[in-house]
């Protein structure tokens, strides 16, 4: 599909103004573009915009109106996160238009999607507050909202990673565990720190977990809290029931985004308990603004065994991997 371009002036020329609306190394037009799927050229006042016609349009209504105001007040991220939410405008992607691959900078290096699937999920995760990363071992949901979590917070855009785990685990109660709080969830939350010290390294982790920037925070003592300006994971999902699911969504708050994952497939919750992960799907699955990517078997990254035995076991239960349905 063809994409349209529109080239346009921001009027009156000012170098402060260009700066304050650009960000840091462009930032904050890399944030447009994200969310609104377009890619943004400039040369000083000079803007070209490219992408589907109604995404280009909105494009250069909001660089008008931020034009306007930068003049007036400092952006940060958060302050051009909040400008797109205001201005009640969603990621428009049409059909055919593949949007632009997010690509991750982290210690070990750069991380990106390996696949359709995990390429939508990472450019979800950029472009949702709220996302849900569903499927099989081995596919990466995790790992990747761990490394999206790390560079959010390497960018300032947020000011702690909140790690969140329902401790359910073939019938043993967390209370049986020794030592304190963290020592008790940490059998829990071990996948999410394995992904925190490949990216960090584990003496930064120790480092941040010291200062609080990393927060152990299990489920169930979420409650009447409000998280703002962080990056929360919710992982094992499927493990939750409806009433921590429901408590975990609304703990988001301003400048916070949310990444929910599990395997519908592996629910260890008790026969007559539903699922909280299955809920979410069922009631929030059109609403605006939550972001939902299915993983199968053809997205398992791991040894290629995995996929074949994430097949099989599929095949015998007669289960669907997106559903958990039989």
């Amino acid at each position: 599909m063809s994409a349209e371009k529109r080239e346009f002036s921001l009027e009156p020329e000012n170098t402060e103004r260009l700066a304050n609306l650009a960000g840091p190394f462009d930032a904050h037009l890399r944030q447009i573009e994200l969310k609104l799927g377009v890619e943004i050229a400039n040369r000083g006042n000079l803007f070209r915009v490219t992408g589907p016609d109604k995404a280009v349009a909105a494009t250069e209504k909001l660089l008008r109106a931020l034009y306007e105001e930068a003049g007036e007040e400092t952006f940060d991220s958060q302050a051009i996160h909040l400008r797109l939410n205001s201005a009640n405008i969603e990621h428009v992607a049409e059909s055919g238009y593949q949007p632009q691959e997010v690509n991750i900078k982290v210690k070990r290096g750069t991380v990106r999607g390996r696949g359709p699937n995990q390429a939508k999920y990472l450019h979800a995760i950029a472009t949702h507050d709220i996302n849900f990363g569903i499927g099989p071992a081995g596919t990466g949901k995790t790992f990747l909202a761990v490394a999206s979590a790390v560079e959010a917070l390497n960018e300032s855009r947020v000011q702690r990673l909140v790690l969140v785990r329902p401790a359910v685990e073939a019938g043993e109660k967390l209370g049986f565990l020794p030592g304190d709080l963290s020592q008790k969830v940490d059998p829990y939350l071990r996948p999410l720190y394995d992904a925190l010290y490949e990216m960090f390294g584990v003496e930064k982790v120790v480092k941040l977990l010291e200062k609080n920037v990393i927060e152990i925070a299990p489920l169930a003592y979420m409650r009447g809290r409000t998280l703002n300006d962080a990056f929360v994971i919710l992982d094992e999902a499927q493990n939750t029931t409806i009433e921590q699911m429901k408590m975990f969504l609304t703990r988001i708050g301003y400048g916070s985004t949310a990444v929910v994952t599990g395997d519908l497939t592996q629910i260890d919750l008790p026969r007559n308990v539903k699922s909280g992960l299955k809920d979410a799907l069922e009631v929030l699955r059109d609403v605006d603004g939550i972001s939902f990517t299915f993983f199968t078997a053809r997205d398992v990254v791991r040894h290629p065994l995995v996929a074949k035995i994430v097949r099989a076991y599929d095949a015998r239960d007669g289960k669907d991997a997106e559903t958990g349905a039989a």
